[in-house]
């Protein structure tokens, strides 16, 4: 996407001044003179998803948005973070002292809807916590991370309660487009154990070669697959709309962990629901 799109470090443009929220019109004017700057790239409009504050910046008002964009023919929604304060609106504040960039703190709250069944691996639904996790099984990083949540969502299903989303990084890791499917129907079948056995398969990460990944997952795990099931429509749906969910929840890396609703940067604060 760093081709398509542009910013610059401190952007700023004149605003309506004493509004939280500014006219869509000027959000969109000021994506189109700042942020964009490939021409061949649309800007179909800026949805805000959640208006929030920081403490460490007052009388600021923080914009989780994503961009609405068209780019060959193809629509596509980028997160983009905006500070506005008296008229003024920004992408990027930076501290000057140890040149910290703000909008690496801030993500959107979890909406309710996200909790749902589908995404369900581990602990009860009524469980006192809930932890949200986007991730890909091939991320080192989430491959010593993630498998800890689940354990602690697994012997703890009254404390927590685990979602999980599929997050393949496919420039990364190319072999996790079908890893992920087979996970999912995996989990759709109550086959749980799949899911965690996924985390220490040894496969190329850039192999797309199903006549290699299938037979390696089926030594691995012990679940079978065929390729038409893998290509399914309502499993590539399925996928979709997980990619859709990161791009609404701003995430942009793997792992990428949420708390009762609240972004925890460290990945670490499951550790506390179980002391």
């Amino acid at each position: 996407m760093s081709k398509l799109l542009t910013s610059t470090l401190i952007a700023t443009i004149a605003l309506s001044a004493n509004t939280d929220v500014p006219d869509n019109k000027l959000l969109v004017k000021y994506v189109k003179r700042n942020i964009v700057k490939n021409p061949q790239v649309k800007v179909n409009g800026v949805t805000v998803i959640e208006a929030t504050t920081h403490k460490d910046l007052p009388g600021w008002t923080v914009l989780l948005t994503t961009m609405d964009l068209t780019y060959q023919k193809k629509e596509i929604h980028v997160p983009e973070t905006m500070f506005i304060k008296d008229g003024l609106i920004t992408g990027h504040l930076v501290k000057l002292k140890n040149g910290h960039d703000y909008r690496d703190d801030i993500k959107p709250t979890v909406p309710d809807h996200m909790y749902d069944d589908a995404h369900l691996l581990f602990g009860n639904k009524d469980a006192k916590h809930k932890i949200i996790v986007f991730s890909d099984p091939m991320c080192p990083f989430c491959q010593e991370v993630v498998p800890e949540i689940m354990k602690a969502a697994k012997e703890n299903p009254d404390k927590i309660a685990l979602y999980y989303y599929h997050l393949p990084l496919l420039r990364i890791h190319p072999v996790s487009k079908y890893l992920t499917r087979i996970m999912h129907m995996a989990q759709e079948q109550g086959k749980k154990d799949v899911v965690e056995k996924m985390y220490t398969l040894k496969i190329d990460p850039r192999t797309t070669d199903l006549k290699k990944i299938l037979p390696a997952v089926k030594k691995h795990t012990g679940f079978d697959v065929t390729e038409a099931q893998i290509n399914d429509k309502k499993l590539v749906e399925a996928m979709k709309k997980d990619e859709d969910a990161a791009g609404r929840m701003m995430v942009n890396g793997t792992p990428t962990v949420y708390i009762d609703g609240k972004w925890d940067k460290m990945r670490d604060g499951y550790k506390k629901l179980i002391d």
